[in-house]
């Protein structure tokens, strides 16, 4: 395992840390030192210590910028944003695996065969059923049921302001580098599976790419 990938991993060992990342990777936009602090319940000066130590790891980033958005004399100083770091993949494994070569290899297999194509849509749209078909009878299917679902299987959803679902992270971003029509169409396949469970929810996963975002959203069904 690279000494990189612990070290990352680190800071989040800290419950309020690990809270304040938790809380600013699951908003669209980035956060500042103040609602951070107001999210989990602390004071801002140790608000500020924690972000900045998880900056200091690679998994947050920093920029400034005037929360008026405005320039000039009477705008105000700059204020400290974060996000999530954009460029920087943690994984940690014991002992070693690399399940990404597999994944390699099965991918090319497919992609060499229609009929193999066919096949593995088919299993990601079975793989949704069965993500949908395991759900708690008291589970609900609205939209923040949904939502529920997608960030515990690692998409970080946000809603935007048009009442869209879109997913900060494509838990298959690796694969997607090299395969990239193969695995959007599989995710594609697969969430609009798991969206059938939602009636209540009025989304529909449809194809739509945008950067910094998975190639699905979830999109108001008008």
């Amino acid at each position: 395992m690279p000494d990189d990938d612990l070290s990352a991993l680190a800071p989040l060992a800290d419950p309020v840390r690990r809270r304040l990342y938790e809380f600013v990777v699951g908003h669209r936009d980035p956060v500042d030192r103040d609602a951070a602090a107001a999210g989990v319940g602390i004071g801002r000066p140790l608000a500020a210590f924690h972000l900045d130590r998880l900056v200091a790891g690679g998994l947050l980033e920093a920029g400034y910028r005037r929360r008026s958005g405005r320039t000039g004399p009477g705008a105000g100083r700059p204020a400290k944003f974060y996000r999530r770091a954009v460029d920087r993949q943690v994984a940690v494994l014991l002992p070693a695996r690399h399940y990404d070569t597999v994944a390699e290899v099965l991918a090319e297999g497919v992609e060499s065969s229609d009929e193999a194509r066919r096949q593995a849509l088919e299993a990601a749209r079975s793989r949704g059923r069965a993500v949908a078909a395991g759900l708690s009878p008291e589970t609900g299917r609205d939209q923040a049921a949904l939502v529920t679902v997608l960030r515990d299987r690692g998409y970080e959803p946000v809603i935007d302001d048009d009442g869209a679902v879109r997913l900060r992270n494509c838990p298959f971003d690796r694969l997607s580098a090299s395969h990239r029509e193969l695995t959007c169409s599989l995710n594609l396949a697969m969430l609009s599976a798991v969206d059938g469970a939602f009636a209540d929810a009025g989304l529909r996963a449809i194809p739509q790419p945008r950067d910094g975002f998975c190639c699905v959203a979830f999109v108001p069904d008008r």
